[in-house]
């Protein structure tokens, strides 16, 4: 994968804030850790990379410092090709308190000099291209570059309001809501009336939101920066905008997202009657106007918290987050960005690579976000979970974490094959006895010679997903041998769940669990309910209809 874009050096200064200082009504941060770790393009090829990508990132970097420690971040992760950069690497430091951000410092306001035949000759040999722009003129160094490979392969661009926009024939665009909201209000004045977007299923949902909240991203350069438009960005916040939790958040970079149109060039903040109301609504009318303006195949406008909603013109499509995820939300775009690019290079649908990139930020900043890179070498983020595997790796990721917290695992297990009310009141019960609920899933082999031939009736695959989707499981691993002893072995929980129809004499992993301390439990069963019932029951006859023009219950009494 071929990165292209603007690369910053991040820096936290992490401590912790116990008391106030005496001369001012300020924090005192104390037992402060310094740590640095690549921004900007430089983060979204650092993480490529660890997906295990092999990656190139086109970028300017200079003689100063700060450039010096990018390149020892990045080396041997990392194939740099430098384009010269005209003043210092922008750094950003950021000093955090109890893992909350207090202030952010800006340093160096350097820009990209003119492209070089090596920069141009990268974009000529990709497979596949990401721009992150963060506005410092690396993808406008290209332009003529990325447009022609841009008709070839895969070209994914992440905008920035202060630079350019993609290139004619980007396969997909990925601004935020709030850049959408920017982009799309250059091009309204130009629009007709015939223009105007007919209501969607989603222009019927209003914004409730009536916080308040400061930006604490906003890009301080020397000039005041211009749009894709040529117009000046108003980077003031805007009135209900909130900095994390209704946006992603690029490096820090970007302003605050709750969803509400943004001010444009002295325009009223309200949106005209014609366009559609509610933050799904502004996304998806957003997105077809920057399909038209821009000429790109798809737009993708991610919502934060909420996901992202993708528009090829028609209905868009809404690819929901798979949960609300609470953390640094700093670097989740583009960690949405690398995973869709890396997805559409492998020849996925967008469809597929915007589910998968959704997965992927959400999971990010679960994960801790930016700042665990500074602790976790391997960046502990996948494009999302495809494999048996990589469920597995999930699972002894979450053991690991809690663990290391002092919290309590618990694990069950079963088949889980036609998922019931007796499935779902076990691991609902089993959730509240600790603080995670690991499920292991037997295999498709390891269902058939426990069932027979006929089953399972859902493949292992499917049954991870439909797992995965309740809120009481915190994550699913799928073993392939009849009883989970080598899996448990791995968890190590600190507490086995069982269904009360089970005695502590069925199960042999009782004395696995002892021999590290842990604790089989067997917890309330709803009685009478059966996956076995269940296909039994499917594979009747309909059932006869009595004289009274009732169906006759005989048959179905056994399974009640």
């Amino acid at each position: 994968m071929l990165v292209v874009g603007d690369a910053l050096l991040d820096r936290d200064i992490s401590g912790r804030a116990e008391r106030l200082a005496p001369d001012a009504p300020v924090p005192v941060v104390g037992h402060a850790r310094r740590d640095a770790r690549p921004g900007g393009a430089a983060l979204a090829a650092y993480l490529a990379a660890a997906d295990g990508r092999d990656v190139t990132l086109v970028t300017a970097l200079g003689a100063d410092e700060a450039s010096d420690t990018l390149r020892e971040l990045l080396r041997d992760r990392v194939r740099l090709v430098e384009i010269p950069l005209r003043g210092q690497l922008s750094c950003k430091t950021r000093l955090m308190a109890d893992g909350r951000p207090l202030l952010r410092l800006d340093d160096g306001d350097g820009r990209a000099g003119g492209a070089t035949e090596a920069a141009r000759a990268a974009v000529a040999a990709a497979r596949a291209v990401l721009v992150a722009d963060y506005g410092r003129g690396t993808a406008d160094a290209l332009r003529d570059a990325l447009t022609r490979r841009a008709a070839r392969v895969p070209v994914v661009w992440d905008p920035h309001p202060a630079g350019g926009p993609p290139v004619r024939g980007t396969c997909l665009a990925t601004p935020a809501a709030s850049e959408a909201r920017r982009f799309a209000a250059a091009h309204t004045d130009t629009r007709t009336d015939t223009d105007t977007d007919t209501a969607t299923p989603f222009d019927t949902r209003t914004d409730t939101d009536t916080g308040t909240g400061t930006d604490t991203g906003t890009d301080t350069g020397t000039e005041a920066p211009s749009g894709a438009a040529g117009r000046p960005i108003d980077d003031r916040p805007r009135n209900g905008e909130r900095p994390r939790n209704s946006r992603r958040s690029r490096n820090g970079e970007r302003p605050a997202d709750a969803g509400r149109p943004a001010t444009d060039a002295g325009r009223p903040a309200t949106a005209p009657p014609h366009e559609p109301r509610g933050r799904l609504g502004e996304a998806a009318h957003d997105a077809r106007v920057l399909l038209r303006a821009w000429d790109v195949t798809s737009v993708v406008v991610t919502l934060g918290e909420h996901g992202a909603l993708l528009s090829h013109g028609e209905t868009p499509l809404l690819v929901p987050a798979p949960w609300r995820a609470q953390g640094d939300p700093c670097g989740a775009g583009d960690r949405f960005a690398v995973t869709a690019a890396g997805m559409l290079a492998d020849g996925a649908l967008p469809e597929d690579a915007v589910r998968g990139a959704v997965d992927a930020a959400t999971r990010y900043v679960t994960d801790g976000g930016a700042h665990a890179l500074i602790h976790d070498d391997a960046l502990a983020t996948r494009p999302g979970v495809t494999a048996d595997g990589d469920a597995e790796d999930d699972a002894l990721d979450m053991a690991r974490r809690v663990r290391a917290a002092g919290g309590t695992v618990v694990a069950a297990g079963g088949c889980f094959d036609l998922l019931h009310a007796g499935h779902v009141e076990l691991l609902q019960a089993a959730r509240r006895v600790g603080d995670c609920l690991l499920v292991c899933v037997n295999s498709d082999a390891s269902v058939r010679r426990r069932k027979g031939g006929g089953r399972p009736v859902v493949p292992a695959a499917d049954r991870v997903r439909v797992l995965r989707a309740l809120e009481c499981v915190d994550a699913v691993a799928v073993f392939d041998e009849d009883t989970p002893e080598r899996l448990l072995d791995e968890l190590r929980p600190h507490v086995w769940a069982k269904g009360g129809d089970y005695a502590l004499s069925d199960l042999p992993e009782a004395a696995l669990l002892e021999s590290w301390g842990g604790q089989v439990v067997l917890l309330p069963y709803l009685d009478g309910r059966s996956s076995t019932r269940l296909v039994e029951r499917a594979a009747r006859p309909p059932a006869t209809t009595s004289r009274g023009g009732h169906p006759d219950a005989t048959a179905d009494r056994l399974t009640r």
